[in-house]
């Protein structure tokens, strides 16, 4: 009947442990909540709406560097043709959030990527999903703290006009630089996030609609001015391309990170009324806000001065003043404050709901998924994340290690997207049971093996009726089931079935490494070009093959029962996932060696806490694995017996 134990241990502990590493664990269903709300005490607050979840995305999104990166981008890449990189970019960010929204209405509990990883692809993989989101998360917090106390001198008149027990200073000695603007600023966010998560996105809202607020005053205002003089960027013998298209794409892939963000409102799905409809017009909505505002203030201030002229500091300021309007300066510097402000509510909210998940799982100690009986919210893990997050603003200049924020990020889109291949062609057939519901397991097995034995002793009486033509002939014959001919189809039938989710399982693999050989070909240049050539060949013949493969070969039809049904379905698939992959894999190669060394360390870290740990501690080590399609029945047998 394939009920097995999901015990690690079984075979030797070195095959214990790599079972450990692919185990799955269940989707959240309306009958796993109830079992899980019996044994725990309090639940997150369902108390988010779409306009909650829109002034997330967009708050967690729009951060102060756009207020920076239109001057970079434009001097070094795109010129001109800014708009475009940034429409590009945004295309690119939307494919991450087709998957993100189709994970998050079937799959809408807090955790996000790693959620979703754990529940697609395997333990060894989520936790270090998780794992990477926990880096990314606070040293996100910490590098947006630190920015918001020059922005906050900047409006007091000079960088050195701070109060003195918010200015920077130097320790003697230590050549540390501390920030106490930055250590106050995460601990009132920390205290914020511990009233509730509908409070604290109220205020997110309120500040984000100051940042749009101004954001709208540069695209108006801007407008005005560039139309009274002759938009004097866009009148240059260079043409729209200065760079040429490469130059557009360059820029494009920079901006792309100013995208980041939006993934915040997966973090909360738990907390939503109604995550089937609202998660992904969130997602939706968000999205689309940012990139309209990006590409209209990108559209205006590369048509304010030319691109060459422009300030790569302080661009959109330096274009005002250009015309004549220098107390534009104090209103941008405003919008940047209050965006550094949302963002940093939107780094530090996700990390507690992560930790509080992996802690569910039993992957990190059970104090991290207690729930503060009267708010609703993860308290001690959000006091947890806030001290530490607070910490580092306050005694580290963060900037060095801000790539590291990016791993995190692109990893989790790439694993959410791949994902989607594997919930639409190999959705898993088997899932874990608590062995608590060992005896309803056990009757349902039992029911089942009477029926099937019972049906197998009908089937061999009864017979098929054939149709035939010509009149001589009887229409209907009747054939016992028997007979070679049925066997051999039905036979037939079962294999293809079979056959079919082992190879949609091991293209997808394929695929996923035709992504990689490709992405590392035309990435390293130190590469001959022969080689080059011939990886590119090697790496495209697998991406091409396993695309085509995939859309040749039908998806699964469990995809149609798995997690919560009637909410966003990811569109184009498997075209849209692999183009989300081939995107990620490639932005993350190109992060650098340095970037790359740091996050290996901490995922090092990570996996030895895992082997020490996690793997001992997770739920799964004492789950039962059942069929997919008896689980419905397990939860009912279990209810009757406790109602009798």
């Amino acid at each position: 009947m394939g009920f097995v134990e999901g015990g690690g241990d079984k075979g030797g502990c070195f095959i214990g442990g790599m079972k450990s590493l692919v185990r799955r664990k269940q989707v959240d269903s309306a009958n796993s909540k109830s079992s899980s709300a019996a044994g725990s005490s309090h639940q997150l607050a369902k108390a988010l709406t779409i306009p909650h979840l829109i002034t997330i995305g967009v708050g967690s999104t729009i951060g102060a560097g756009v207020y920076i990166l239109v001057g970079t981008v434009a001097r070094e890449h795109s010129g001109p043709a800014l708009t475009i990189s940034f429409l590009i970019a945004g295309i690119a960010a939307a494919l991450s959030a087709f998957c993100y929204a189709e994970l998050a209405s079937r799959c809408p509990s807090a955790g996000s990527a790693y959620h979703y990883s754990y529940i697609c692809v395997g333990e060894g993989v989520a936790w270090l999903i998780g794992w990477a989101l926990v880096l990314e998360y606070t040293i996100g917090g910490s590098a947006v703290a630190r920015g918001i106390s020059p922005n906050l001198a900047m409006l007091f008149g000079s960088p050195d006009s701070l109060p003195f027990f918010l200015a920077r200073y130097t320790i003697p000695g230590l050549n540390l630089t501390v920030d106490p603007c930055a250590a106050i600023l995460v601990f009132l966010v920390t205290g914020l996030l511990c009233v509730g998560i509908k409070e604290s996105a109220v205020v997110q809202g309120f500040v984000t609609s100051v940042n749009v607020c101004v954001m709208a005053f540069v695209i108006v205002a801007g407008g005005y001015l560039g139309y009274k003089a002759g938009w004097p960027g866009y009148e240059l013998p260079v043409g729209y391309f200065p760079y040429g298209v490469n130059g557009m794409l360059a820029g494009a892939s920079t901006v792309f990170f100013a995208y980041i963000g939006f993934d915040s409102v997966a973090s909360t799905a738990e907390e939503v009324k109604n995550p089937q409809r609202d998660l992904p017009m969130g997602i939706g909505f968000a999205l689309s806000i940012c990139c309209s505002l990006y590409m209209l203030v990108s559209a205006v201030i590369v048509g304010l001065v030319p691109y060459y002229a422009m300030d790569p500091d302080t661009p959109i300021s330096s274009a005002f003043a250009s015309h004549g309007i220098n107390w534009a300066a104090y209103v941008i510097t405003i919008g940047a404050c209050t965006s550094l402000c949302s963002t940093l509510m939107g780094s530090i909210m996700p990390q507690p709901r992560i930790l509080m998940a992996m802690a569910r799982d039993g992957l990190l100690p059970p104090f991290f998924s207690d729930v503060n009986k009267r708010t609703q919210v993860p308290v001690k893990g959000t006091v947890a994340t806030g001290l530490l997050a607070g910490t580092l603003a306050f005694f580290m200049n963060v900037e060095q290690l801000s790539g590291m924020v990016s791993v995190g990020t692109l990893l989790a889109f790439t694993m959410v997207a791949i994902s989607v291949l594997i919930l639409r062609y190999v959705p898993p057939d088997e899932v874990p049971l608590p062995s608590s519901l060992q005896e309803a397991i056990d009757s349902v097995s039992l029911r089942r093996s009477g029926c099937s034995s019972s049906s197998d002793t009908d089937v061999e009486n009864t017979k098929i009726p054939t149709v035939t033509s010509g009149d001589s002939t009887p229409l209907l014959v009747e054939i016992s089931s028997g007979h070679p001919l049925v066997e051999k189809a039905a036979s037939r039938l079962s294999y293809l079935v079979r056959q079919r989710r082992k190879v949609a399982g091991w293209t997808i693999m394929f695929t996923c490494i035709g992504v990689c050989i490709v992405t590392s070909a035309a990435s390293i240049v130190s590469l001959p070009n022969p080689a080059r050539y011939a990886l590119s060949g090697i790496g495209g013949f697998l991406l091409l093959s396993g695309l085509i493969v995939l859309t040749c070969i039908d998806q699964d039809d469990g995809r149609h029962s798995f997690g919560h049904t009637g909410g966003f379905i990811c569109p184009f698939v498997p075209l849209l996932p692999i183009a989300c992959i081939l995107i990620n894999v490639y932005l993350l190669i190109n992060l650098g060696g340095a970037t790359w060394a740091r996050v290996s360390a901490w995922l090092v870290i990570g996996a030895c806490i895992y082997a020490l740990y996690g793997r001992t501690h997770s739920s799964l080590n004492s789950a039962v694995y059942v069929p997919a399609t008896h689980v419905d029945e397990i939860y009912q047998t279990s209810a009757h017996s406790l109602t009798c």
